[in-house]
């Protein structure tokens, strides 16, 4: 029983999930679960993880708010996993105080960049096979990446095939905006979507002065069958 009552007594954030090993670096917790053969983010982290390893595993994913409760969180390494989706609420709640995070080595063709561009951290990004596209270009211009990594951010597939295999950014060097290629496409799209209402207006108006003309004929046609008023004052 006074065993019982010292296990409750222990607080929750020293606790560490089965599958890591944490330890102190300075003062600061780290918790380290490379290479432990795990497909999803481990439950239990404790809160006050400073350093948290999760590389050379097979996580596929990273859902909403999953290090939520990791407030004090400030570097993160998630390389060399299998992550091919990230959600837009991935990173929520720890965008303040988190300083890297390394998404190098996953199976990541796109990600929604509101996920990436609300944090402060220092991104790696390189080794993916990514879709190079307005939002990647985008994302580039915006976030916060590791200038060592820029060059291994390559194209796998894109929408020229002549940009495939090449470092984005030797492609947008070359004077390539993926941005506006997406804008003439909306704009084709809107025109195409004009020329369909306005097509729509115009048989309109056709069929009613067409309906109108048969009703006017018919009415003269009517008229014209009535027996004269000179005719019933015979």
């Amino acid at each position: 029983r006074a065993l019982f009552y010292l296990l409750l007594c222990i607080p929750w954030s020293s606790s560490c999930p089965p599958s890591c090993q944490c330890t102190e670096r300075a003062g600061a917790k780290a918790v380290l679960c490379s290479s432990r053969r795990l497909e999803e983010i481990p439950k239990g982290i404790p809160r006050d993880a400073v350093f948290l390893k999760l590389d050379a595993n097979s996580i596929t994913r990273i859902p909403s708010n999953a290090f939520g409760h990791l407030s004090r969180l400030e570097e993160l390494d998630l390389s060399r996993n299998a992550i091919e989706k990230i959600d837009r609420a991935a990173f929520r709640g720890v965008a303040a105080g988190l300083r890297t995070l390394d998404l190098s080595s996953n199976r990541i063709r796109n990600v929604p960049k509101e996920a990436l561009l609300a944090l402060n951290a220092k991104l790696r990004l390189a080794d993916n096979p990514w879709h190079c596209e307005c939002a990647l270009q985008e994302l580039l211009w915006e976030a916060r990446l590791d200038p060592d990594s820029l060059q291994d951010i390559t194209c796998h597939t894109a929408p020229r095939q002549e940009y495939v295999g090449k470092p984005l950014l030797q492609v947008l060097d070359a004077g390539v905006n993926f941005c506006s290629v997406r804008q003439r496409t909306m704009d084709v799209v809107m025109l195409v979507a004009m020329f369909g209402w306005f097509a729509m207006v115009v048989a309109y108006v056709i069929c009613y002065v067409r309906h109108n003309r048969d009703d006017a004929r018919r009415h003269r046609d009517y008229l014209r069958s009535l027996p004269s008023s000179r005719g019933r004052a015979e």
